[in-house]
């Protein structure tokens, strides 16, 4: 079986509750009519209208939706891409290798999943999207970001779940050049707003500490020039 996932860059003036009734109502129903092995849609709906702690340049369009879809081979995308296509201004795909790092359940910060395919997800996602820093080997890379970030920010960041797709390589002509998309799982708003929260820290001394390990270790992870956060909902529609 294959994951592949695919971002979706339209307007910012598109109301967020019609979009998730484009994507949940209208897409969501046709993608699972061609039978994917799962599908899950992160969505910039109504119930996640949070500024981002990284806002996206002004002179570009943000990604509203990321869309994963698993099947047995990526050979078989191409009607699923065809829905895709017109869900957006434009669209991106990846053919990825997953990593669920922490699961729901998986720590104290939340209980084990509970709640039905379609059903929002508790909290709020953020999706983080980057390439490597230039003149870093993919075994540095992947090392730093496995062997290091990964247990590095679990211990810090009180995340519910973690899951790390570092993409093999691009699907769809034109695609920005990414070497990871992550999406990370937080209890609440709280935990993406308040900065004592988001680093589990109970002093202003503590936080800067914090910030400077994050700090420390993100500059080895990106590439400041392509790395993008956004945040949204997440719809798992197909487990």
């Amino acid at each position: 079986m294959e994951k592949l996932v695919y971002l979706v860059w339209e307007r910012p003036s598109i109301d967020p509750a019609a979009l998730r009734t484009r994507f949940l109502e209208d897409l969501a129903p046709r993608l699972l009519a061609l039978q994917p092995h799962a599908l899950q849609m992160d969505l910039d709906d109504e119930h996640a209208q949070i500024a981002s702690m990284v806002p996206v340049p002004a002179d570009e369009l943000p990604v509203r939706a990321c869309v994963s879809i698993w099947l047995d081979a990526h050979d078989d995308r191409a009607p699923y891409e065809a829905l895709l296509r017109a869900a957006g201004v434009r669209l991106a795909g990846y053919l990825v290798t997953e990593s669920m790092f922490r699961e729901y359940g998986g720590n104290q910060h939340a209980s084990s999943r509970d709640w039905p395919d379609g059903t929002r997800s508790p909290g709020i996602i953020t999706l983080t999207i980057f390439d490597k820093p230039a003149g870093v080997d993919d075994e540095t890379f992947y090392g730093h970001w496995y062997g290091h970030q990964s247990p590095m920010s679990e211990n810090m960041q009180p995340r519910a779940r973690y899951v790390r797709n570092a993409v093999v390589r691009a699907l769809t002509p034109g695609a920005p050049r990414y070497r990871a998309i992550v999406e990370e799982a937080w209890p609440s708003t709280e935990h993406v707003t308040n900065l004592h929260t988001f680093f589990s820290a109970s002093t202003n001394e503590e936080l800067g500490e914090n910030i400077r390990v994050m700090l420390d270790s993100t500059k080895l992870l990106y590439d400041p020039a392509t790395m993008r956060n956004y945040l949204l909902s997440e719809y798992i529609l197909k487990s």
